[in-house]
């Protein structure tokens, strides 16, 4: 899910598809493919078995993958010949592979499991849970796939687009910078396996909501320090925390580190209790998928950082609309760049 992190957190991206025209464009984007993935589901559930959780999650990942390559398109705005000739079959293999196939089977896990946390299982009543699991899937993936499109566009228009969110930039960090982000890796991993053992405390479902509180919380914490450690390489990270307002360090923590280290972590629950078909999380799985959630997460935080600073070395100007976006709009507000272009930006009120 570090395409969706990247659109809303980094400037270059954010800016492109927080634009009034694209929010509208991608209301239709979303509610057409969620109105025919109630039509598939409705037909599927006469056909397969989706009291199965395989099956679903089969189903989820056929709809999303042709989600994904039609608003991908819709956001390209080009004929899929003239796409396959401008883009190339490693890209739209990735928006279909991974933004499509991947990333609809982790919404599907996310889903079931959020409705496993409050009472509603998939196990005992499967209609409901899987039919939101397709609508809800698909929705997502066709909002995401149409604002990846519509990056490539503008991108291949002429506008500077430093970062482009499909891992590339993230695998040559690690090539370059393995050494100031294995730190931040290996606390991440200790500071998940040690929240998710907490869930010993209790036992049953109880156990599961305590891990997943205990990895939110401090997933989200150690995201947003590894942001600033990414965002000041040269500087201390705790002068980045210092120098920040409280209110909006709540809100950085909160989105993307809260919610994504909460997502993830749902997504293992998923992956454990509908997948791997265990009744109660083990602690060896607790602990483990703890770890791996925050050492996730610990990664994608520096890496957000770097990537702004790389963007803010660049030079990028900067627009309000940005502001749109609660995890930028302190910290961006920092950079000499920035402040020139609020003042100097028609429509700014200051």
């Amino acid at each position: 899910m570090l395409h969706r992190m990247a659109l809303r957190v980094l400037p270059s991206l954010s800016l492109v598809v927080t634009e009034d025209s694209v929010r509208k464009q991608k209301r239709i984007v979303m509610f057409v493919p969620g109105f025919v993935a109630f039509g598939v589901y409705r037909l599927a559930k006469h056909l397969v078995p989706l009291d199965d959780a395989l099956v679903l999650l089969s189903v989820s990942s056929l709809v999303a993958v042709v989600t994904a390559l039609v608003a991908y398109r819709v956001g390209r705005a080009a004929s899929w010949s003239a796409m396959i000739r401008e883009d190339g079959s490693r890209l739209l293999g990735w928006v279909a592979g991974w933004i499509g196939a991947v990333y609809g089977v982790q919404l599907s896990l996310l889903v079931l499991a959020i409705l496993w946390m409050a009472g509603y299982s998939y196990l005992q009543h499967p209609d409901g849970p899987a039919m939101m699991a397709i609508i809800i899937s698909c929705t997502s993936v066709a909002r995401d796939a149409f604002e990846i499109g519509h990056v490539r566009k503008v991108a291949l228009m002429g506008k500077p687009m430093p970062t482009f969110p499909d891992g590339a930039a993230l695998r040559r960090m690690l090539g370059s910078h393995a050494a100031q982000v294995g730190p931040w890796v290996a606390a991440g991993l200790a500071i998940g396996a040690a929240a998710a053992s907490f869930g010993q405390v209790v036992g049953g479902q109880q156990a599961a909501l305590v891990q997943l509180a205990a990895v939110t919380i401090l997933g989200g914490a150690i995201a947003l320090c590894a942001y600033f450690g990414g965002l000041k390489p040269q500087a201390s990270w705790m002068a980045g925390l210092a120098e920040t307002k409280t209110t909006e360090l709540l809100k950085y923590w909160w989105w993307p580190g809260l919610a994504f280290a909460a997502t993830y972590y749902l997504v293992a629950i998923g992956l454990a209790v509908f997948v791997l078909k265990q009744p109660e999380l083990s602690m060896t799985f607790a602990v483990t998928g703890g770890a791996l959630v925050t050492g996730l997460i610990a990664l994608y935080g520096y890496y957000l950082g770097y990537r702004r600073n790389v963007e803010e070395q660049q030079g990028r100007s900067l627009s309000p609309a940005l502001l749109r976006c609660p995890f930028v709009m302190g910290i961006l507000g920092k950079s000499a760049n920035m402040s020139a272009s609020i003042a100097t930006a028609p429509g700014s009120k200051g």
